[in-house]
């Protein structure tokens, strides 16, 4: 037991320096291509710190370990709002973008009705077979290339001032350098990661927890751990649009890319996520909405941190019952 614990404490601290560098790396890129740092978290932040979540749902469809890869998604979702915005919110009230609002946040809900509609085909049709075939993979790998498209698009007219009149006051790292902190920084959220849900996940058997609550809650906070420490880093650091568009681009990201990926590989047949599980990721990305549009005030603030994070343990708590 005492190496598991070990090693996952070895696998936090490689996601923590991985976190740091990707960070830097980043802000250097977005300075140097002249783009906001949204779009960066949004697009290349995001997709770097899903992949421990596309590499975990990819094999277990491959293994025909269909639930987990899907209660990875599901829980990944779950704790990217309720956990890492709630603790980013209450660190510092997130700032929101006419550009998140009006844009980025309804894609994000747009993406938790699809990964409800793709997994509750025995509610829609009335059969008893519950599974997320070919087809909906496809549709989703089709949204999730549809989502770059128009984020990239729109980058092209939302320059935020702030960033921009740093951009001019401050040299920024060469190219090759800040492409050499992005990988080094994705190495070690993505080796980290693995390390961590390795050895946690053992922790967690010898323990006697079952494998359904494990895919929900310790490999969905273990895939987790990149966007987490990323989103803290980035948030103390001040860059909040790459730590906004962390948590927002990686669940877009986790339905459209990681779940339509293992879908095309094989179908999912599910038995063990239930119409509860799914509703509290829609329900999440709602609270995240209502957040937002609350009394005209265009961000997150500490309160509705807290209130997120409450939400995610009262939902563990049931869950562990």
């Amino acid at each position: 037991m005492s190496i598991y614990v070990l090693l996952s404490i070895v696998g936090l601290v490689l996601i923590l320096l991985g976190a740091n560098y990707l960070t830097d790396g980043a802000v250097a890129l977005a300075q140097k291509l002249k783009v906001p740092e949204i779009v960066i978290g949004l697009t290349i932040v995001a997709i770097g710190t899903s992949m421990p979540e596309l590499v975990v749902s990819v094999i277990s469809s491959i293994n025909g370990q269909y639930d987990l890869s899907v209660g990875n998604v599901v829980g990944s979702n779950l704790f990217n709002i309720l956990v890492i915005l709630g603790i980013v919110a209450l660190i510092k009230p997130v700032a929101l973008t006419k550009g998140n609002i009006m844009r980025d946040l309804p894609m994000c809900l747009l993406s938790s009705v699809v990964l409800w509609a793709a997994c509750s085909t025995n509610v829609l049709d009335g059969t008893n077979i519950n599974i997320v075939s070919r087809s909906n993979g496809v549709i989703m790998l089709a949204l999730f290339v549809g989502f770059l498209y128009m984020t990239i698009t729109a980058s092209r007219s939302e320059v935020v001032p702030a960033e921009k009149e740093e951009q001019e006051s401050s040299k920024p790292l060469p190219l090759w350098l800040a492409l050499i902190m992005l990988l080094g920084g994705f190495a070690g959220l993505i080796y980290g990661g693995e390390l961590f849900i390795d050895n946690i996940t053992e922790i967690a058997r010898a323990l006697s927890v079952s494998e359904s609550v494990i895919s929900i809650t310790i490999v969905a906070a273990g895939t987790s751990m990149p966007e987490l420490a990323t989103s803290v880093v980035a948030m103390i650091k001040g860059r909040k649009g790459i730590a906004l568009g962390n948590v927002v681009g990686s669940n877009i990201s986790n339905v459209f890319l990681v779940l339509g990926a293992s879908s095309v590989i094989h179908p999912l047949t599910l038995t063990g996520i239930n119409q509860i599980d799914l509703m509290m990721v829609l329900l999440s990305t709602i609270l995240m909405l209502m957040a937002a549009w609350t009394f005209g005030r265009k961000r997150i603030d500490r309160v509705e941190g807290g209130f997120f994070v409450a939400c995610y343990i009262a939902y563990m708590i049931w869950l562990l019952q």
